[in-house]
């Protein structure tokens, strides 16, 4: 993958419920990508998403963009 090794976090929002990814953001600066990951397999695939599409993602939420109810 890249000569620096992820920082993986899950958001303190995550209830633990299982459902979770997680984010190593600290490669953002330098490589301009986000990989994401999930919790319960990180040994699995790892998907590098740009940063420009994952802040807009993160902006939607914010937002109330994927709001349900």
């Amino acid at each position: 993958m890249m000569p620096e090794s992820p920082s993986w976090f899950t958001s303190s929002y995550s209830n633990n419920g299982g459902d979770c990814v997680e984010v190593a953001a600290n490669l953002a600066v330098v490589h301009g990508i986000v990989p994401v990951r999930d919790s319960k397999v990180t040994e699995g695939p790892v998907v590098e998403v740009p940063v420009t599409a994952f802040s807009a993602f993160v902006a939607g939420v914010r937002g109330g963009t994927f709001d349900t109810v």
